[in-house]
């Protein structure tokens, strides 16, 4: 038996000629005082020890540097092609994700991305290493010289991906194995998919690959969906499809997706250079994703019979738990190319393959009680208390209900009989009744079982209305309350918040402003100066800016650009606690759902009394002195694609001097200002409603004429 191992391969950026490899400098000179040249050469050497230090990073799982240095890195990179215009089709900044499709097209595969046929039964592996056998000897090879490569069977979404001339060209997923959907902007985004290979590649190679989500950023991403009062997603699996299928590549960039790379689909040279040739065993081209610099599992193995195939089975199976990533058995493939040319295949799948599965992951129990959970947000999840089980070699005791709606769907009640499923090696959930032994449904309780508040129905999900006064509720709207974009309280993470609640020290919002430099000091792994820093980060936000006081407050749909709205319409928190939902739909992007969730939130017995106590410990927000401008008045913009400020500050600079700027072009846009890479559908609706585009420099020349200076200086 052989175990794959990494092999070393050429550099995309080499220490000794980039110093942005090892030890690099953030200390970088103003982008204003470069020559065109000099940034171009700078952008370069980024690009390539940005790609380096992404392959050592996701690939490798070996970073050179820190997490904040790369952050300096990557951001000096944006900086010097956005003021250059120095951007190229597979910069590492476009992994960020472009403009939002209006739709998915359909692409053809190099190759077929066909099916393998499977079973779960030893005896059926058996069965295929005999035809396997059959057939080589048939064709006048030797049967006893074959070999197997043996790998885990992931269970993510198959995308094929395509390099020209060793640049990303392309991806799709599977589809038909024909044809499939063109996800090419969206497999962009994933930092384990290389923008540019390694070393010496083919002028053209298409690899097969299964995206999927590691198992623990999967549980941290269902726990942050739930948080926003979302539904989190069944599995892995579900989760990788779900994101892969977003028409808006921003989306898919913010989830944690991974490629593991396991097949070659195309392999061509077009007879100039030193391509290396494609190699002539499976195995072999194992060595050539490596020095490709394309990520692949190191958990394959290489055997010569059938029986180690079945014993490399058993024993993945045994490590089953320990991995991070989904799997639900093996794939056992020929290794030799010309033994499985020989074999061929059949219209749905290759004859030289075949995936070992590993038995289900069900068992029959009874529900012996239902415990409803408070989730940060207030949502309520119920979790059935369970007769233990083994489930696939783990007792399960506890399994997800989902939400109410799914209670009803199912009408389960404590003492029924009830299938369990492990979906994607993660959350046990309860797909069925099999044997109803009790009298109705469970009914969901009315109340929060843990501050007693009115619950509310919202779809098939159910939430507390405790607000700010639930304690379930209070860790993580603290955590919120100090994130960067909302008061920025540093030192007072997710460990710290929780350390402080179980101190009794912190019980509500408001209690953070009695904390004194004594409080914090005795805790255990704080000291003078750490507590002091707190203090000190806490006196800071006392006269807070109202926009970052609204998004602290953590009220549904109202995130940072919404809140800035809300206090550039209003000016002072006053206002806003007394505009009605009338008024509060006067601001723009707040539609009626927004302005009556603003307004249940305001009205909420606990959130004002919070929002109070705030006020009473001298946590006041600052008006805003807004301009009153209105040399654009009568004026209405949007914009689209990147300007050389955000589009959140274009659209408060011209409102500041009285247009009014939208999210959508409609008959009442006067403009549509684009920027770099703008969207497709917002011209598209420009062209239809005949308003006018313009760029940039267009855009400023409007501005000028009306004695408004354009990019903004912080005025706004």
């Amino acid at each position: 038996m052989t175990s794959a191992h990494s092999g070393s391969s050429p550099r995309h950026a080499d220490p000794d000629e980039n110093p942005y490899v090892e030890s690099p400098p953030t200390d970088f000179e103003p982008v204003a005082d470069l020559s065109e040249d000099e940034a171009a050469e700078q952008a370069s050497l980024l690009r390539a020890a940005v790609r380096e230090h992404d392959y050592r990073y996701y690939v490798e799982a070996d970073p050179l540097i820190s997490d904040e240095t790369y952050d300096r890195l990557f951001s000096r990179l944006e900086d010097l092609e956005d003021a250059f215009d120095l951007s190229t089709e597979n910069s590492p900044t476009r992994r960020v994700g472009g403009e939002p499709l209006d739709e998915l097209d359909t692409v053809e595969h190099v190759a077929p991305m066909r099916s393998i046929d499977n079973a779960t039964e030893a005896e059926a592996v058996r069965e295929f290493d005999d035809r396997v056998r059959t057939g080589l000897d048939a064709q006048g090879f030797d049967p006893d010289a074959v070999e197997y490569v043996c790998e885990p069977k992931f269970d993510g979404l198959s995308v094929e991906v395509v390099y020209e001339d060793g640049e990303y060209a392309r991806a799709a997923t599977r589809g038909d194995g024909t044809e499939g959907d063109d996800v090419t902007e969206q497999v962009r985004t994933i930092r384990s998919v290389p923008g540019k290979l390694r070393g010496d590649p083919p002028s053209r190679l298409s690899v097969r690959g299964e995206a999927y989500m590691p198992r623990d950023a999967f549980e941290a991403y269902n726990e942050e969906l739930m948080e926003r009062g979302e539904e989190p997603f069944a599995n892995p699996r579900n989760a990788a499809a779900g994101t892969l299928r977003q028409l808006d590549p921003s989306v898919v960039a913010e989830r944690p997706l991974e490629v593991f790379f396991f097949d070659v689909l195309g392999w061509e040279n077009d007879g100039e250079g030193a391509s290396v040739e494609r190699p002539d065993a499976h195995w072999a081209e194992f060595d050539a994703f490596d020095a490709f610099g394309l990520r692949r599992t190191d958990r394959v193995e290489r055997v010569d019979d059938i029986e180690g195939a079945l014993a490399y089975r058993d024993r993945l199976m045994a490590d089953r738990e320990d991995l991070n990533f989904a799997i639900d058995g093996v794939v056992i493939s020929v290794d030799d190319r010309a033994h499985r040319e020989a074999l061929g295949s059949t219209s749905r799948a290759p004859r030289w393959a075949f995936a070992y599965k590993f038995p289900p992951r069900t068992a029959t129990t009874t529900v012996e009680g239902v415990t409803v959970q408070v989730g940060r947000t207030g949502r309520l999840t119920p979790v059935a208390e369970l007769g233990p089980v083994d489930v696939g070699g783990v007792t399960v005791s506890r399994a997800t209900l989902h939400n109410p709606a799914e209670i009803e769907a199912l009408g389960v009640n404590v003492g029924d009989r009830v299938r369990i499923y492990r979906a994607g090696d993660v959350i046990p959930y309860v797909p069925e009744v099999v044997e109803k032994r009790s009298e109705g449904t469970y009914a969901f309780p009315e109340t929060c079982p843990i501050c007693d508040a009115p619950v509310e129905r919202d779809g098939p999900l159910a939430f507390c209305t405790g607000g700010l006064g639930c304690p379930a509720q209070l860790e993580r709207t603290i955590e919120h309350w100090a994130r960067r974009d909302a008061l920025d309280i540093e030192g007072l993470g997710p460990e710290r918040v929780e350390q402080l609640r179980e101190a009794d020290l912190v019980e509500s919002l408001t209690d953070l402003y009695d904390l004194t430099v004594g409080d914090v000091a005795a805790l255990e792994g704080w000291g003078e100066t750490s507590a002091e820093n707190l203090i000190a980060e806490l006196e800071a936000t006392r006269d807070p800016p109202l926009d970052d006081f609204l998004a602290g407050l953590g009220i549904p749909d109202v995130g940072a650009t919404t809140a800035r709205a809300l206090a550039a319409h209003f000016g002072d928190l006053d206002a806003i606690l007394d505009a009605d939902e009338e008024a509060l739909r006067a601001v723009d992007d707040v539609g009626p759902e927004v302005a009556e969730s603003i307004r249940t939130f305001l009205d909420a017995d606990e959130n004002r009394a919070a929002i109070e106590g705030l006020r009473e410990r001298g946590v006041d927000p600052e008006p805003v002195e807004a301009e009153t401008g209105d040399a654009l008045a009568g004026l209405t913009f949007v914009f689209t694609g990147s300007l050389s400020t955000t589009r959140s500050e274009a659209q408060a600079h011209v409102e500041a001097h009285g247009a009014d700027a939208t999210s959508s072009v409609s008959g009442n846009t006067d403009y549509l200002v684009a920027g770099e890479n703008p969207g497709r559908s917002k011209r598209d609706d420009a062209d239809a409603e005949g308003v006018p585009v313009i760029d940039e420099a267009e855009f400023a020349d409007l501005l000028a004429e009306r004695g408004v200076e354009w990019p903004p200086e912080g005025d706004a």
